[in-house]
């Protein structure tokens, strides 16, 4: 178990329309890391814990507002929601040409995401069995991460807007433990391209990342799959824009599920068609139930 100490108070409270959010600390390895969650939020003993992940330059309480109807569900699904933080707005993900500070210093992210569910554990009584991590672009880079690193301690994954690096840009090695994996990626999204290449982000140099169908398709080559997937079209939320999204599923008794939320002409942002939180709990929860 990592050794792990609180901030002496909390150090930022932001408003929301419905909560108050607080925004914490742990200090890991001589360096504290932030989160933010809503201490008021009504879960019974046994629930299940959600981590939420900003983006590459994010903040934790920049993502509440995202998170919304996820959080409004929590008393009724019994799910806490969780905000951690990069270090200094950046993750310690896999991909090794990362010039951010968390990469260089090799933060143990790792010890952070275990500190928070021993914390949540021991305050909500969360269940460890039903630890789950979903993020957006660097975010989901880091739900990448948990899942290759410590699929024991994650019960599933929810990526969006993110593909895999390359076996070139992988600074991180596998357990090879299959696990269950949902990627939501956009067609015309320029900054992770959808059939891969180099990632475009201001301010710092990630590397290149492999295609989406590459992405999915390891996923599913380690959960035992092979074939086609099954595709189905998703309810279009938005008719006014030329968006839409095609659901591609892997699925079998006993095996892990892996699905690919193809958003056609979606770019590097939220789409108004479906809310992706709320689509990752969705999966999240079918886990639950194989």
């Amino acid at each position: 178990m990592f050794k792990y100490l609180f901030s002496a108070f909390l150090i930022l409270s932001a408003i929301t329309t419905k909560a108050q959010h607080v925004l914490d600390s742990l200090l890991i390895e001589g360096h504290y890391r932030v989160f933010a969650y809503n201490p008021a939020t009504k879960v019974k003993p046994g629930a299940s814990l959600v981590f939420v992940m900003h983006g590459s330059g994010g903040e934790p309480l920049g993502l509440v507002r995202r998170g919304a109807k996820l959080e409004s569900l929590a008393e009724a699904e019994n799910v806490m929601v969780v905000y951690p933080g990069g270090y200094k707005r950046y993750w310690n993900e896999c991909r090794k040409a990362s010039t951010a500070v968390a990469n260089v210093q090799n933060l143990n992210e790792e010890a952070f995401f275990e500190a928070l569910i021993d914390l949540f554990a021991s305050k909500y009584k969360i269940n460890k069995m039903q630890v789950f991590a979903t993020g957006f672009s660097g975010g989901g880079h880091m739900s990448y991460k948990l899942a290759l690193t410590m699929p024991g301690k994650i019960r599933a994954v929810s990526a969006i807007v993110a593909n895999l690096p390359t076996d070139t840009n992988m600074d991180c090695t596998p357990m090879n433990v299959p696990i269950p994996v949902m990627i939501t990626n956009g067609t015309a999204d320029q900054t992770n391209p959808y059939n891969g290449g180099e990632v475009t982000t201001p301010g710092v140099t990630l590397g290149t990342v492999r295609s989406t169908d590459q992405s999915f398709q390891y996923w599913a080559k380690l959960d035992g799959y092979s074939g086609e997937p099954v595709k189905s079209i998703m309810p279009d939320g938005d008719t006014s824009n030329n968006i839409t999204a095609e659901k591609y599923t892997y699925k079998q008794k006993g095996k892990p599920e892996v699905t690919l939320l193809k958003v056609v002409n979606g770019k590097h942002d939220f789409v108004t068609d479906f809310d992706m939180f709320e689509e990752s709990w969705k999966f999240f929860k079918r886990q639950l139930a194989n």
